[in-house]
């Protein structure tokens, strides 16, 4: 019912519908007739103007024509529209040829009223037209430079570069005044006008040094390349670079934005300079600039003969290394003094300050394996400097060259005064710990820069890892050295106390003179050593930790060759040990204004090992009757289950050979069963078993080195 109804009035609305479509159809049909018989006389009379506006009105309607193009009239009006865009792309590229012909080098013609409308058309129609435009004019517009540049003209060598930018900058301002206004600003023909002349220059530098490669020395190739990135920064100035995405030059693509939080502006050579010789390359820099469009469009074609470059790095840098260890030899180690004592020695900021240069450089020059093999040459002359600078001005402890054997000559010379160096050698040696110290730290800051400059496919193929090792292998050895000096000092002191007669002691007295001939070794070297490596406190901190692993074992031994001991004698030993306890705990500070606290990891190694040596002599200063309670306590004492310090501790007690074997059987016994008591128990408490008497004499002997102190 409802369909019947409403069936008159569906038949009303469609009616309308197509009434409206048909009347909006034909008003189109009216104005594409009409705008094509236009569009054909205008393009005879040739009002580009007028044609520009109304053939985009005439494509627009066209389209709504698109699926009428069965009806014959409609197909003929498409076809007459298609002809009439032919026409006028012919008829425009013919106006621009007779206007700027491809033959000759003047121009009869110039910019004009019709040619700009002519351009404005040509927007509109194929692509193909305006390119064609484009090309036919920055041809005849750089036809000149081909003539005046070519390969046999005196001008084409690099030495002449600067004429050839010289040249293109008057071209660009005559484009500007003359046919500014011709062509759309969206265009952009100055931009495309200077890369065409760019991908000219490129072609035509590297044909020409390939003919006269032979000719191409060092100052000519980084004057050339010098002028060419000046250029291509100026264009990077001038031109926002759009043009170069449809050009030919994909393989010069910007590389991606570095995500390094640790850059900044590109600074001036003189400011990295600068900042190469603070040692501040590792502060934080500002977010870098975008990178130059146009960088290498030119002076890309200078990559293949950067082999000079490099070849003149490698020799440059084997005449500087030279000239150091000759200025090294003239002007003799450091002298001694607070301030000039431990300074980081001065070739080393020269040698990376040059380093910075070549980057800088090499970087502008080429970002793909010349970089690669700058980097070859900078490794191969950190190795050389840390060998003939660094390791080959160490002092000399042996004719040797083995290594450092300084103990073997302090062996030889066992009850004389032993070879130490003198203050200008200690001076010498922390200077050179110093300076290995700024190489490791500023080699390490070369490879991150190295890997910034670098193309991103090549950063793993930068490894500055070995020349890292080798200046830590300097530290080290220089560390030894100072520990070795100080240590061979205080072996003769050691000796002295190993040939004491400590069974014939019959008092204690104050430090015995071994003890005071090491306390003056330590106050001698220690303070030099610490002032000179003030800037380098945590290997000052390494020498006190392997000072203290090298003397405190070595004393250990010395005191198991004092044999045999009297009751006497063992605590006198014992006042001597704790003397250098207290001497070592210091070491750190001894003989400074300023007293700091040792580190917690040297004060550890210290009271550990010093501990054994007072637990050794309390042990050997117990009864050894009767003989169980002797073996626990020294169980618990040492706290070493080694048959051999057993062994070595009896025959300091001064025992028969007979009373030995019982002894050391009843050890073997005792060993399976764990020491009793709880483990954080004092040494006091550990002394429970031994009898009343020897109590007392421990307690004396503690009073009287209190009252000592």
């Amino acid at each position: 019912m409802v369909k019947e109804i409403t069936r008159d009035i569906k038949q009303l609305d469609h009616a309308k519908r197509h009434l409206t479509t048909s009347i909006t159809t034909l008003n189109h049909l009216h104005m594409l007739a009409g705008g094509v018989d236009s569009l054909e006389a205008m393009t005879r009379r040739r009002q580009y103007g007028e044609v520009a506006n109304l053939l985009q009105g005439v494509m627009n309607v066209l389209e709504h024509f698109h699926k009428y193009m069965g009806i014959p009239q409609i197909r003929q009006l498409s076809e007459r529209v298609k002809a009439a865009q032919t026409e006028l792309g012919q008829q425009i590229l013919a106006d621009f040829e007779e206007a700027f012909p491809s033959q000759g080098t003047k121009r009869p013609g110039g910019p004009s009223n019709v040619l700009r409308d002519a351009c404005l058309v040509a927007n509109i129609l194929d692509p193909r037209i305006k390119q064609e435009i484009i090309k036919k004019f920055i041809k005849q517009h750089l036809s000149e430079y081909l003539v005046l540049f070519q390969e046999n003209q005196d001008v084409a060598w690099l030495d002449k570069i600067d004429r050839r930018y010289a040249w293109i900058k008057r071209q660009l301002v005559d484009y500007e005044e003359k046919y500014g206004r011709m062509f759309p600003r969206e265009w952009y023909m100055a931009e495309r006008i200077a890369v065409e002349f760019c991908h000219i220059t490129r072609t035509e530098l590297a044909k020409i040094m390939r003919t006269r490669a032979k000719e191409i020395e060092v100052k000519l190739l980084l004057f050339a390349i010098q002028r060419t990135t000046n250029f291509e920064g100026f264009l990077a100035k001038r031109f926002s670079g759009c043009t170069l995405t449809d050009g030919t030059l994909k393989k010069l693509e910007s590389p991606p934005a570095s995500t390094n939080p640790f850059l900044e502006d590109e600074p001036t050579p003189e400011m990295e300079d600068l900042a190469m010789e603070k040692g501040e390359l590792e502060q934080p820099r500002k977010p870098k600039a975008p990178d130059n469009p146009f960088h290498g469009i030119v002076s890309k074609c200078f990559e293949p003969h950067l082999y000079v470059y490099i070849e003149s790095q490698d020799k440059n840098l084997g005449e500087l290394i030279d000239r150091f260890v000759a200025d090294f030899k003239a002007q003799g180690p450091p002298k001694p003094g607070p301030e000039e004592g431990g300074a980081v020695l001065p070739s080393c900021a020269d040698l990376f300050v040059y380093y910075k240069k070549c980057m800088v450089q090499c970087s502008q020059l080429s970002t793909g394996e010349p970089m690669i093999a700058l980097t070859t040459i900078f490794q191969k002359y950190l190795r050389e400097y840390a060998w003939k600078i660094l390791s080959g001005n160490l002092p000399k402890t042996t004719s040797s060259s083995g290594g450092l054997t300084i103990s073997s000559l302090l062996k030889e010379k066992e009850g004389s005064e032993a070879a130490r160096f003198t203050v200008e050698e200690l001076c010498l040696t922390c200077s050179i710990l110093s300076t290995a110290e700024y190489c490791l730290a500023t080699t390490q800051q070369l490879e991150e820069k190295l890997k910034e400059k670098v193309d991103v496919s090549l950063t793993e193929r930068i490894n500055l890892t070995g020349e890292m090792d080798t200046f830590s292998t300097v530290i080290s050895s220089s560390i030894q050295l100072l520990v070795q000096d100080l240590d061979g000092a205080c072996d003769p002191a050691l000796t002295a106390m190993s040939k004491m007669q400590w069974q014939n002691v019959e008092h204690v007295g104050d430090q015995s003179p071994y003890v005071t001939s090491v306390i003056l070794h330590i106050k001698q070297n220690v303070p030099i050593i610490r002032d000179n490596l003030a800037s380098t406190r945590k290997y000052f901190t390494q020498f006190c930790i392997k000072f203290a692993n090298s003397f405190i074992p070595k004393f250990i031994t010395h005191l198991f060759k004092c044999k045999p001991i009297s009751m006497v004698g063992a605590e006198q030993l014992l006042l001597d040990t704790h003397s250098l306890k207290m001497v070592l705990l210091d070491l750190p500070s001894i003989g400074s204004q300023v007293v700091r606290k040792a580190p917690a990891s040297y004060t550890k190694i210290v009271v550990k090992g010093m501990t054994r040596a007072e637990m050794i002599l309390k042990v050997v200063m117990a009864p050894h009757e009767p003989l169980v309670v002797f073996v626990d306590n020294y169980i618990k004492l040492l706290t070493d289950c080694n048959t051999e310090t057993f062994q070595k501790i009896l025959d300091m007690k001064g025992l028969k050979r007979s009373e030995q074997s019982s002894m050391l059987e009843l050890f073997r016994q005792r060993l399976p069963t764990p020491p009793s008591g709880p483990e954080g128990s004092s040494s006091l408490s550990l002394l429970t078993p031994t009898p009343e008497q020897e109590s007392s004499r421990i307690r004396k002997l503690e009073k009287l080195i209190k009252k000592r102190l």
